[in-house]
C-alpha cells in the first residue's frame, strides 16, 4: 500500500477495465450499427404520416415504437427538435397494387440513437415487405430458387473489437506497467542512497536488479491470466490462455530487461521514463508494421488460428530475451565496480 506506482498501475487497469464496456459499445456501433439494438429496451416515439396501411398494424405491434398519426410538416418539424425519433410516410398505393410501395423514412442524421432507432426500424420494414410479397404473390409466373443463408452467428463489429482489440490490449496492458515500474523501482535505490547499504552485503547489484525483474516479470502472467479469466466469466471464450500467458510473459520480459538497463544507465527516475517512454513509442511503431506483430499473435491465439508462426516469435523473442538479459548481467556487474570505485 506504500507503494505508490503499484497503486497508481492497479488503479490504472481498473479504469481501463471499467471504460472497455463503453469503448466495447461505442467502437462496436462505428462497426455495425445493428449492435447497439440489443442493449436498448426503450419505446421509442415515431411519427406516421400518410395513409392508413398493413404498416401502421406493424408498427404499432412492435414493442420497440410509440406510435404518433401527424402529418408530414409537423412530424419534420417534431424530428427537428427531437421531440420524435423518426417519422415515415407511406402513400396511398395499396398492397396488392401493380405499383411498387414507395415508403419514405425521415430520421436523425449522424447520431446514434437514429442508428439504433433505424435498426429496430429495419426488421418493421422487413415484416412488411413479406406482407407485399404475399399479397402480390399471384403476379409470380416462375416459381424463385429458394436459399439457404446460414444463421448469423453475431456481430462482427463485436467480434473485431473484442478479438482484435481489447484483449490484446488487457495482456499487454500489465507487462508495460511492469517495465515502467521496475524504473521506479531501481531508481528509487539510487536516489535514496540505499543501493550502497545493501551491496554492503553479500547481495550484488546484479542480484538486486535480477530480483526486482524477477517481481515485475511475475506480476506479467498473474494480472494478465486475471484478465483472461474475467474474460471468460463475461462469456467471451478465449482459446489458448496458456500460450497467450507465455508469449506475453516473454514479450513482457524483454519491455523490463529494457527498462532496468535504462533504469541502471540514467539512475534518475524522470529521465529514465521518459527515455524508455520514448524508446517504447518506437519500438511499437516499429513492431506493429511487421504483419505477425505480438498483438496479432494474440489474437489469432485467442481464436485459436495462430500457427507456427507464433512458436517463431516466441522463439526469436527468447533468444532477445536471453542476450538483453546477458546484457543486463555485464551492465550491473560495471555498475557495481563503479559504486566500490567511486
Amino acid at each position: 500500500m506504500s507503494e505508490k506506482t503499484i497503486l497508481l498501475a492497479i488503479v490504472l487497469q481498473l479504469f481501463i477495465a471499467l471504460f472497455s464496456s463503453f469503448l466495447m459499445v461505442g467502437l462496436t456501433s462505428m462497426y455495425d450499427p445493428n449492435s447497439l439494438a440489443g442493449y436498448s429496451h426503450f419505446r421509442y416515439d415515431i411519427g406516421y404520416a400518410g395513409n392508413a396501411s398493413p404498416f401502421l398494424e406493424d408498427l404499432g405491434n412492435s414493442n420497440a415504437f410509440r406510435v404518433h398519426r401527424v402529418d408530414l410538416s409537423t412530424g419534420v418539424e417534431l424530428l427537428r427538435e427531437r421531440r420524435l425519433f423518426a417519422v415515415v410516410w407511406v402513400p396511398d398505393t395499396a398492397p396488392d397494387a401493380t405499383d411498387p410501395v414507395k415508403i419514405t423514412l425521415y430520421s436523425l442524421k449522424s447520431d446514434i440513437m437514429g442508428a439504433v432507432v433505424n435498426t429496430k426500424l429495419k426488421d418493421v420494414f422487413l415484416k412488411y415487405e413479406d406482407e407485399l410479397r404475399q399479397a402480390r404473390i399471384v403476379r409470380i409466373t416462375e416459381q424463385p430458387v429458394p436459399v439457404a443463408v446460414p444463421p448469423q452467428a453475431g456481430s462482427a463489429g463485436y467480434y473485431e473489437f473484442v478479438y482484435g482489440l481489447l484483449i490484446p490490449l488487457l495482456v499487454f496492458l500489465p507487462g508495460i506497467l511492469s517495465a515502467a515500474l521496475v524504473i521506479d523501482l531501481i531508481t528509487e535505490e539510487y536516489q535514496h542512497e540505499t543501493l550502497e547499504t545493501l551491496v554492503s552485503t553479500p547481495v550484488t547489484v546484479a542480484e538486486v536488479v535480477w530480483g526486482k525483474v524477477l517481481v515485475c516479470t511475475i506480476l506479467v502472467p498473474v494480472q494478465a491470466g486475471a484478465w483472461l479469466l474475467l474474460l471468460s466469466l463475461n462469456r467471451i471464450p478465449v482459446r489458448d490462455p496458456a500460450l497467450i500467458l507465455l508469449h506475453v510473459t516473454v514479450a513482457s520480459l524483454l519491455l523490463i530487461l529494457l527498462a532496468a538497463l535504462v533504469a541502471l544507465h540514467y539512475r534518475e527516475r524522470t529521465a529514465a521514463q521518459f527515455v524508455f517512454s520514448t524508446a517504447l513509442v518506437v519500438i511499437m511503431l516499429f513492431v506493429l508494421a511487421i504483419p505477425d506483430n505480438p498483438l496479432n499473435i494474440i489474437a489469432r491465439l485467442a481464436v485459436g488460428t495462430a500457427g507456427t508462426t507464433a512458436w517463431i516469435a516466441l522463439a526469436a523473442a527468447g533468444v532477445a530475451a536471453l542476450l538483453l538479459g546477458w546484457y543486463l548481467q555485464r551492465y550491473a556487474q560495471n555498475a557495481q565496480r563503479k559504486l566500490h570505485t567511486g
